[in-house]
């Protein structure tokens, strides 16, 4: 049995934890499916760079088809869409009394619980800015949340310890006993995150432009609804005020809750989202179905209408396949459906 950490995903997001951890000295090895990041990290060493700090730490890393032996903490920070085949993997290396945390965007929790079982899956939830560039390369752009909770609200001694692990590298880190409110919170950013993806502007471009707030607005108004339905009351967080955008909040809440967006993502290296970066440098699908489009299907069960949510979809669909450009006029599809709603 190894108590070493294994994150599963190296870039981005377990990137960044994982050079974190093992500067503190914490047993960490990664795992990732880009076999020259893999080497870079297990031999130069992985590289963070930018505004937040700037350091190189030897972290192992394999290749999924080198794993050994089986491990009690798993952290799973792959994309959205490669969940399941990243189980197919990991499940065999998970210990029995062992978990499996999600470091990803979106409600992943659900398909992991669903294939380890609930009580071998724990939730978090990051919004830190940070790129993969190159292998062993990552810019952390800036700082933000970072919250891990169990999914039944439970505060276990497992729990408590991933907390002070996640503490290496953020030393703000939130222990809750409601994760679901954090993640569904970032589901009504996120969202608008996507529409900001739909052009080349920055984030910060988007979320001051006022001729872009009221698509943005009825985005997060549709997912926030869709939440509430759930019966999960959605939690802020560095500039976005999910209260804003719920029924009886006033467009003035909604705009500034836009504009303290707008200042957040104004500080950071990372000027555009990893979606942009999907689209638009790495050419390659996004996580658009696992995570916008889950929305919509919850949406459907609860009866509620979410046409921008779906349209965004779609939108998103049509650049990844070369039928439309990141353009203003792509984003305006959003704003001309919202128009001519009845």
């Amino acid at each position: 049995m190894s108590e070493e950490v294994l994150i599963w995903g190296a870039g981005a997001i377990g990137g960044v934890l994982g050079a974190y951890m093992a500067r503190a000295g914490v047993p960490v090895r990664m795992v990732d499916i880009v076999a020259d990041h893999a080497r870079a990290c297990s031999t130069t060493g992985l590289h963070i760079a930018g505004p937040v700090e700037e350091f190189t730490q030897v972290v192992p890393c394999v290749t999924p088809d080198a794993v050994e032996g089986t491990y009690r903490r798993i952290i799973l920070a792959v994309k959205a869409q490669a969940t399941e085949a990243a189980l197919d993997d990991l499940l065999p290396h998970l210990a029995s009394d062992g978990y499996v945390l999600s470091a990803q965007n979106g409600l992943n929790e659900h398909t992991i619980a669903a294939r380890a079982g609930a009580d071998r899956t724990m939730g978090a939830f990051v919004n830190f800015g940070a790129d993969w560039t190159a292998p062993g390369e990552i810019l952390l752009g800036n700082r933000g949340a970072v919250v891990v909770g169990e999914i039944d609200g439970a505060s276990r001694e497992r729990t408590r310890a991933m907390h002070s692990l996640l503490k290496h590298y953020e030393p703000d880190a939130v222990l809750t006993e409601d994760i679901f409110a954090y993640l569904w919170g970032k589901m009504g950013y996120g969202v608008m995150l996507f529409a900001t993806a739909l052009t080349h502007d920055s984030m910060t471009e988007n979320f001051a432009d006022p001729a872009r707030g009221p698509a943005l607005i009825a985005l997060a108004r549709e997912v926030m609804a869709t939440a509430h339905a759930e019966g999960v009351t959605p939690r802020g967080f560095n500039g976005y005020d999910p209260a804003a955008f719920l029924p009886g909040a006033t467009e003035a809440d909604a705009r500034a809750s836009l504009a303290a967006l707008a200042e957040f993502n104004s500080k950071t290296a990372k000027t555009h989202t990893g979606i942009y970066r999907d689209l638009a440098v790495r050419k390659r699908r996004t996580e658009v179905d696992p995570q916008v489009g889950k929305v919509v299907e919850i949406a459907r069960t609860h009866g509620i209408p979410t046409p921008l949510t779906a349209r965004l979809v779609d939108l998103i669909h049509d650049i990844e396949d070369g039928k439309r450009p990141q353009s203003q006029e792509t984003f305006h599809e959003l704003t001309r459906l919202l128009e001519t709603a009845p």
